[in-house]
């Protein structure tokens, strides 16, 4: 017998149907938020290079090690809730010399930990039901796993090994060159008279120097905050409701390869990995998706989440800030091959995953100890001891 998954159609207010926007302006506003961002992400490298590099020194002086770095990673990515603004920053402080490509490939790693903490609180909102707790938040550690097992085995290899830092800089000098020199965007032509803007718009309030530099710094950080969230939401009002729906009638049929491929690209069409991976707990929690179904669709949320930083990518001149993004996504496609294409491996983070709804089942004030020691309290330590 086979279970109905169709959602429920929710009932509009009289009246909001005539007040949303036009698809065709959405689409429009989307296309100008991401130029808003490019914006923002040269503005940011700008402005650290008028800061000049004594100031980079002793501002990124924390992160020369790499597990601080990985900590600033995880917790830079919990405070702004999005691995996709956390990375774009990255980005732009590599393009702006602030920061090296070994310092930074530690710190995108830390971005793929911090990034599950959305899902993992979407999870605690099942609390009260114990039967729908227990999925939810087994659906939702398990990314939490697969991402931690994924940088404990791969951070210590390419320490010694270099291959995700290897395998992106040699693609990256195909594309653009080696690291050396500073490559041509047609993006960063297209951004640089805004930018132009926002200089001139400080020197008229008579900023100057380490003072203009922190003040365009702090501009393209709140630009690309702000867009991102603009295009993530308008993104979501344009598809979110077909994503749910294609979400629903896919993965309760199909699983493995066919997953990981919705979870990538519904995470592109959204410009978000939380939102996707947020979706699916509620699903799970009602029992529609299992967690085997429901576990490929993170890992594809992981690749898809990278477009954001090789978006940035291009608004930056230097190589090195296209190696970084491009390190992102070869660390999450090693991740996969190495990690889920073995079963042994592959099952790891489910066991380990069920195992720890069971013990939240049991004990409701652990899961919210959890959250908190893993996202917050540890890395935290980590930035504090190593630093």
């Amino acid at each position: 017998m086979s279970r109905d998954t169709t959602l429920p159609v929710v009932a509009r207010p009289p009246g909001t149907a005539n007040r949303q926007m036009p698809t065709g302006a959405r689409a429009a506003l989307v296309v100008g938020l991401i130029y808003l961002f490019l914006v923002g992400v040269s503005s940011l490298e700008a402005g650290i290079k008028i800061m000049g590099a004594d100031t980079q020194e002793r501002l990124f002086s924390a992160v020369s090690n790499p597990i601080a770095g990985l900590c600033v990673g995880i917790l830079g990515t919990v405070l702004v809730q999005s691995s996709s603004a956390s990375t774009s920053v990255i980005v732009g402080l590599v393009a702006s010399g602030a920061l090296g490509v070994e310092q930074a490939v530690p710190m995108v790693m830390g971005a793929n930990i911090g990034t599950t903490v959305t899902n993992t609180l979407v999870s605690l909102g099942h609390v009260r039901q114990s039967a729908e707790f227990k999925r939810a938040f087994a659906a939702a550690t398990v990314h939490d796993f697969f991402n931690v097992l994924a940088v404990s085995i791969l951070l210590p290899i390419e320490l010694i090994f270099k291959p995700i830092s290897g395998i992106a800089k040699w693609v990256s000098e195909l594309l653009v060159g080696s690291g050396g020199t500073e490559w041509k965007s047609p993006v960063k032509k297209w951004v640089k008279e805004p930018v132009g803007w926002l200089k001139d718009l400080w020197d008229q309030f008579g900023a100057s120097g380490n003072v203009k530099g922190a003040l365009m710094v702090a501009t393209g950080l709140v630009v690309v905050l702000i867009a991102l969230a603009l295009v993530t939401r308008n993104m979501k009002a344009l598809v979110a409701a077909r994503i749910e729906r294609s979400l629903n009638a896919i993965l309760g049929k199909a699983g493995g390869l066919v997953a990981l491929v919705v979870g990538m690209i519904v995470t592109i069409a959204v410009q978000s990995s939380s939102i996707t991976t947020s979706i699916l707990i509620p699903l799970s929690a009602a029992g529609v998706l299992t967690l085997r179904n429901a576990y490929p669709v993170t890992l594809g949320a992981n690749v898809g989440t990278t477009i954001t930083a090789l978006l940035a990518a291009l608004a930056a001149s230097s190589p090195d800030s296209l190696t970084v993004a491009l390190a992102h996504t070869t660390f999450n496609i090693i991740g996969i091959l190495s990690l889920y294409a073995l079963p042994f491996f592959r099952e790891v983070p489910v066991i380990a995953a069920t195992a720890m709804a069971e013990i939240a089942v049991r004990r409701r004030v652990l899961a919210v100890c959890y959250v908190v020691g893993m996202f917050i309290v540890a890395p935290l330590l980590g930035v504090a001891i190593l630093r």
